[in-house]
């Protein structure tokens, strides 16, 4: 899984690249929340761990710029911090965070937390593609649209795009239809 790092501090973003190489994840690493935020704009990255304490944005900051983001696919987020308090750890969540670290960071604790967001983020991954997929009739070719109404596939697709179809006939199917109409005599 492709991960971004969001710590200002060089240690603590070394010690997490480190442990999340050694699970075998590619890490993209930042110095803070807005350069973070420019990374995810251009890329997706399923898993951001972000430090709450860094310069020019924070951590709650940078949670509600990645959730507002249109179009964005899902980023599973895992704060960190050193500031003590329970109320932290519920602003993190309130603001769009999925979990929360107290640092110094465990090891073992930000592993378990990781293999997480794996679960969580492939989960994702089979809900979408099970979306993706539509139920067409065998024999009319009908889909299956909203509250089970069945329609015709172009009203279906020209209702949620711009595209409009036009008719014709392969080659095929018009050897096949050509094939049927038996010649009359005079």
């Amino acid at each position: 899984m492709e991960v971004l790092i969001a710590e200002d501090e060089m240690t603590s973003r070394m010690l997490l690249r480190v442990t999340l190489e050694k699970l075998g994840h590619t890490v993209t690493e930042t110095a803070d929340g807005k350069e973070a935020l420019a990374v995810l704009t251009k890329k997706h990255y399923p898993l951001l761990i972000s430090d709450w304490l860094m310069p020019s944005m924070c951590a709650p900051e940078l949670c509600r710029l990645v959730r507002g983001l249109c179009g964005l696919k899902y980023t599973y987020i895992i704060v960190t911090t050193l500031l003590e308090g329970r109320h932290r750890c519920l602003e993190a969540l309130e603001a769009g965070a999925d979990d929360f670290l107290n640092k110094p960071l465990d090891i073992d604790h930000l592993v378990a937390r990781v293999r997480v967001a794996e679960r969580v983020m492939g989960l994702r991954t089979r809900l979408s593609d099970l979306e993706g997929l539509l139920s067409i009739c065998m024999y009319c070719k009908r889909i299956r649209g909203e509250e089970n109404a069945w329609m015709q596939v172009e009203s279906y697709i020209e209702s949620r795009s711009d595209l409009q179809f036009s008719h014709g006939m392969c080659p095929e199917c018009y050897a096949r239809e050509k094939s049927k109409i038996k010649p009359t005599k005079l």
